[in-house]
């Protein structure tokens, strides 16, 4: 059978995006999941109950590689290419101001995200929306009502923090480490646990989720 490299990336990332992918990647793999190889979550695997699996530290040359490798029958698990993983899309719009802004809005009709801000170009609301894309899904999660803090490993670049506004509504934004909300909720929920069902749903969604400008 002819080989096929299906999936092969490389880039420089920080030790959190590591932990972020490495989380994400056993998350699913505990529930029995397909689980993503890729950032955009378009290229999954299946791997059956049991697989070979292998982790080698190797110094060369001045330079350490951490290498960790899974090999199971191509029959008894599934490799799948040009998965659609997000519900979701983001919009780009001109609001009445004549600013730019994004949307998050989910395959239901609902918005779960926007950016809270207008942009004064397009490219500076796409920017906003690439932030979130990169940091909501590995994104710790804190209550404020319990001071809670963010471990200081691990993670994204922003935390989602849960809070009540004016209204004892319970709401949730996502903030960059620089100090800056990059998402909010738009909206006041009816319980915390309904809050963190609309997060969990822009963590889940963010990442492989379309940009299309919109009326």
């Amino acid at each position: 059978m002819t080989d096929e490299t299906v999936h092969e990336s490389q880039e420089k990332r920080s030790r959190r995006g590591i932990a972020s992918y490495f989380r994400r990647l056993a998350d699913r793999l505990s529930r029995g999941e397909p689980a993503p190889a890729d950032e955009e979550q378009t290229v999954t695997v299946d791997p059956p109950a049991e697989s070979d699996f292998e982790v080698e530290v190797e110094r060369e040359d001045g330079t350490v590689s951490l290498e960790i490798d899974m090999q199971w029958d191509e029959a008894e698990g599934e490799v799948e290419t040009d998965v659609v993983a997000s519900k979701a899309t983001f919009e780009v719009y001109e609001d009445s101001a004549e600013q730019y802004r994004w949307r998050l809005r989910h395959d239901n009709g609902n918005i779960i995200a926007d950016g809270g801000e207008g942009y004064a170009s397009k490219q500076k609301a796409k920017q906003g929306l690439e932030s979130v894309k990169n940091n909501a899904p590995g994104a710790y999660v804190v209550d404020e009502s319990k001071d809670e803090e963010a471990p200081s490993e691990g993670g994204s670049k922003a935390t989602f923090e849960l809070f009540k506004d004016s209204d004892d509504k319970a709401r949730w934004r996502l903030r960059h480490d620089n100090g800056e909300i990059i998402a909010d909720c738009g909206q006041g929920y009816s319980s915390k646990q309904k809050a963190k069902q609309g997060l969990q749903s822009v963590k889940s969604n963010a990442r492989g989720a379309a940009v299309e400008d919109a009326e």
